[in-house]
Formats: C-alpha cells, sequence, structure tokens
C-alpha cells in the first residue's frame, strides 16, 4: 500500500481516544486508506522495571502498554472489521512520535482530553502541540455521537486553498454538504476606511470563488456559502458550526516556539464542541509543516 494513503491515531486508553480511533478508523474506510493506530507508553521514562511480576499473567508494565494497544485495535475494529490496520508501539512523549510518524500522511487524528467547564477549553495539551507543529492535517475528536451535519469550513480573503482542499475530501468521504463561510471584521468601535457596499462585495465574491473552486474538486457534493459579519471571527466560525459533522480551518502558526497556530484555529479548537480538523502541510516526506496561511484572524 502507498505510504502516503494512511490515516495515524494516537491511542492512550481514554475514553477520548476511544472516540478518536472509531472516528479514525471511518474515516480511513471511507478513503480507502489503512489505518495507523499508535500508543506511546510513558513507562520507560520513569522506571526500568517493566516486565513481568513472577507468576503473574499479563503482569508488568511493557505487557500493560501491548494491552493498551489492543484495546485501541479492538475499537477500530468493532466498526470496521475489514480495515487495513496496523499497530505502532512507542516509548516516549506522545507529542514526538506522532509528529514524526504522521509526517506526510492523509490524515492524524487524536482526541481532546482537555478540562472541560473552566473557560470552557476542550482541547489537551498534546492535541494542541499536534495542531500547532504536525506536518499533515489534523482532526482533534470531540464527541462519538458528533451530527451528520454539513462541513463547515472557514475561508479569508486569500481562499484558504488547503483548508478548502481539506473540507471537500471530508464532505466527500462523509457523502455530507459543505458550507463554506467567510467573516467580515468589524471590531467594536472601529471605524470603516472602506465602503460598506465595495467590503460586502469583496466578501461575497471571496465566497463565491471558494465555491467555483468546491465544485471542481467535488462535483458531486452540495455547496453553499454564506458572508458574516461580526466583532469577533471566532465567534462567527463558532456559531455558524453549531451541529456540523468536522470544522475545518487553516493556520499561520508555525509551530509553538513560532506562535502556536494562529489567533482563530486556537479560539476554534478550544471552544468548538464538534470535531475540529486543522489545515496543514508537508512539503516533503517527513519535512517540516508548510502552513495554510488561511487562518482568519
Amino acid at each position: 500500500m502507498n505510504d502516503s494513503r494512511t490515516v495515524v491515531v494516537g491511542y492512550d486508553g481514554s475514553v477520548e481516544a476511544a472516540q478518536a480511533v472509531r472516528w479514525a478508523a471511518r474515516q480511513a474506510s471511507a478513503r480507502h486508506c489503512q489505518l495507523l493506530l499508535v500508543h506511546c507508553s510513558l513507562w520507560p521514562l520513569l522506571t526500568d522495571k517493566l516486565g513481568p511480576v513472577p507468576g503473574v499473567a499479563d503482569s508488568g508494565l511493557e505487557r500493560s502498554a501491548q494491552i493498551t494497544l489492543e484495546e485501541g485495535l479492538s475499537h477500530a475494529r468493532h466498526g470496521e472489521p475489514e480495515l487495513d490496520i496496523e499497530t505502532k508501539l512507542v516509548y516516549g512523549w506522545p507529542a514526538e512520535h506522532l509528529v514524526k510518524i504522521s509526517a506526510g500522511k492523509d490524515l492524524l487524528v487524536v482526541g481532546s482530553r482537555g478540562i472541560g467547564g473552566f473557560m470552557g477549553l476542550l482541547i489537551g495539551s498534546v492535541s494542541l502541540e499536534m495542531a500547532a507543529t504536525a506536518a499533515c492535517p489534523v482532526a482533534v475528536i470531540r464527541s462519538d455521537d458528533h451530527p451528520k451535519g454539513p462541513v463547515v469550513v472557514a475561508v479569508n480573503g486569500t481562499g484558504s486553498s488547503a483548508a478548502l482542499e481539506d473540507a471537500c475530501t471530508m464532505a466527500s468521504t462523509s457523502q455530507s454538504s459543505l458550507t463554506i463561510i467567510h467573516v467580515r471584521h468589524t471590531p467594536a468601535g472601529y471605524r470603516q476606511l472602506r465602503d460598506p457596499v465595495d467590503a460586502e462585495a469583496a466578501a461575497y465574491e471571496v465566497v463565491n470563488t471558494a465555491i467555483e473552486a468546491a465544485r471542481a474538486l467535488a462535483p458531486a457534493i452540495a455547496v453553499e456559502g454564506r458572508v458574516l459579519t461580526d466583532t469577533s471571527i471566532p465567534r462567527a466560525i463558532l456559531n455558524a458550526s453549531k451541529g456540523a459533522g468536522i470544522t475545518v480551518v487553516g493556520t499561520k502558526g508555525q509551530g509553538l516556539i513560532r506562535g502556536t497556530i494562529g489567533s482563530t484555529a486556537h479560539a476554534v479548537l478550544h471552544h468548538a464542541h464538534g470535531p475540529v480538523l486543522i489545515s496543514r502541510r508537508s512539503t516533503t516526506r517527513g519535512g517540516p509543516a508548510e502552513t495554510d496561511n488561511s487562518a482568519q484572524r
């Protein structure tokens, strides 16, 4: 099988990771891809006593890691018994391994392990780091019961080509409709320097151009466009994506040290209640990420 035709998913034994594995398995099946299931064990960083306890079956930290991987495989097989699945057990920090393993692949899928109610932050540190550093698109899965709604993609004035391409792929594989949104940012108290009529016309031109591009990329799906006006771009995207099957956004970030993932993508990841896909690319297999430069600020 072509190595690039692979969906990678991380599994750590949590409920959120199980949801991500099941979602990833469905996505890999729809894309006719292989699923690569990865479990990263931290135990060797903490102790060198990984072996079994004498006389105790299935004991020891190394065996525990293998059992966790087998559990993840069971989640993947449950809904997609015929799927081509490879498993990989590695030792060390998950973010370091996942970013290398997923480079150049079709998609990296991770679960969200955020802190929930406090300030509504719904994404964990590993998910955020993958969204900022991975060299392929990253899907962060919130719930196992996400709506069968449309794929929603936010585009900026450039047309957000990578995000639009990923959104078309998602809509095609899930047989969903596609909603393209563009937000006219009007900060509170900000005096419009441009004629409002011209600004509105420019916004509709962005959306109409994106609709034409989407219909060329995925002629079998239904596409609609919307121009939104708000003092907060992330708020407009979050409101528009309620009930969506997945929300797709680009990123202007260049990794954690160079400025995270861009303010809009960061806000959407932290506050969305459904799956979110961050569009990222690699210029070469295993090379550094090439950002979409499409997140609206």
